[in-house]
């Protein structure tokens, strides 16, 4: 049994400019927490097929494959490494999806991640109780990817934490 977590934001952007970016599946170190680079590996650059490596140290990767594409809503994608499921998945999967938001100047963005472990009950019991940490990270990727929108410059864990602590004081 897999697991999946989502996570929703506004951008103030339209969408068709949301999905210039999001198109561009070379820029996911700039708004993907953790990650330091990111490293196109097929000769296609979009679409099902196009195949990036994502590093969380300039030596420690996971490939991530595009297996289905929806022009100006977004994609799906497969983490693995080689013909192999990522580490330590049986199986895993990001889906970025754009929607037009409450007025022409602002998108909706979901980000969702899907994921099965192996170990049969064990791996059912633990993908569980990896959910909210799943759901935690998921959430900062959308943030993540408002503020890269909406300022053009990479998102900072610094400014990820600004960002959320402020949101936290205004909504108190």
């Amino acid at each position: 049994m897999s697991e999946e977590v989502s996570a929703k934001t506004e951008i103030n952007i339209p969408r068709a400019a949301a999905w210039e970016k999001l198109r561009d599946i070379s820029l996911a170190h700039h708004y993907v927490p953790g990650l330091v680079n990111t490293e196109i590996v097929s000769e296609q650059r979009e679409g099902v097929g196009a195949s990036r490596y994502v590093y969380r140290t300039p030596r420690s990767y996971i490939q991530e494959t595009v297996t289905e594409w929806n022009d100006g809503e977004g994609f799906l994608i497969r983490l693995h490494k080689g013909d192999q499921p990522a580490p330590p998945f049986k199986s895993a999967w990001f889906r970025y999806q754009l929607k037009d938001g409450a007025t022409p100047d602002t998108t909706v963005f979901t980000a969702s991640m899907g994921y099965e472990l192996p170990w049969g009950g064990f791996g059912r019991w633990l993908g569980k109780r990896m959910s909210g940490f799943v759901q935690k990270t998921i959430a900062d990727v959308a943030t993540s990817m408002k503020l890269y929108y909406e300022t053009g410059t990479a998102t900072t864990p610094q400014a990820l934490k600004h960002y959320k602590q402020t949101a936290r004081s205004d909504s108190a």
